[in-house]
């Protein structure tokens, strides 16, 4: 896991490509080449695999897929007239269990305080 340190008022807290090739090339014997290599191999082999329709499945990570949007009837903001927007297909990235746990510590969406206990099939039914 990468530790980016406490964020500041005012800092950008985006992490770039650039710094993902500095967190590989930290983590062991490894050049800046060989890092920018490394993480170039991983986004092409994703964006390839999205190219010929395959879903990626990386444990505790997520995965990536393709979603097809059918054509539809927009409006131009700034004129307010119909624009017809075809249809395309869109990558999309669901996160896994581990990785929502570990985004969110401390606590589960259902476990939420405030939350009511669901409630049996016969509850509100008189005695």
């Amino acid at each position: 896991m990468v530790s980016r340190g406490p964020t500041q008022i005012g800092a950008n807290p985006t992490m770039t490509k650039a710094d993902l090739v500095e967190e590989v090339t930290k983590l062991g014997d490894l050049t800046r080449r060989d890092s920018e290599t490394i993480v170039e191999t991983i986004f092409d082999s994703v964006i390839g695999a999205l190219r010929s329709g395959d879903k990626i499945e990386i444990r505790g990570f997520g995965s990536f897929r393709i979603r097809q949007r059918k054509p539809r009837i927009g409006r131009n903001p700034k004129t307010g007239t119909k624009v017809d927007v075809p249809a395309k297909k869109v990558p999309y990235f669901k996160p896994s269990k581990e990785l929502r746990d570990l985004v969110n510590p401390g606590g589960k969406a259902a476990e939420a305080p405030g939350a009511a206990a669901p409630a049996s099939p016969d509850a509100g039914t008189a005695a």
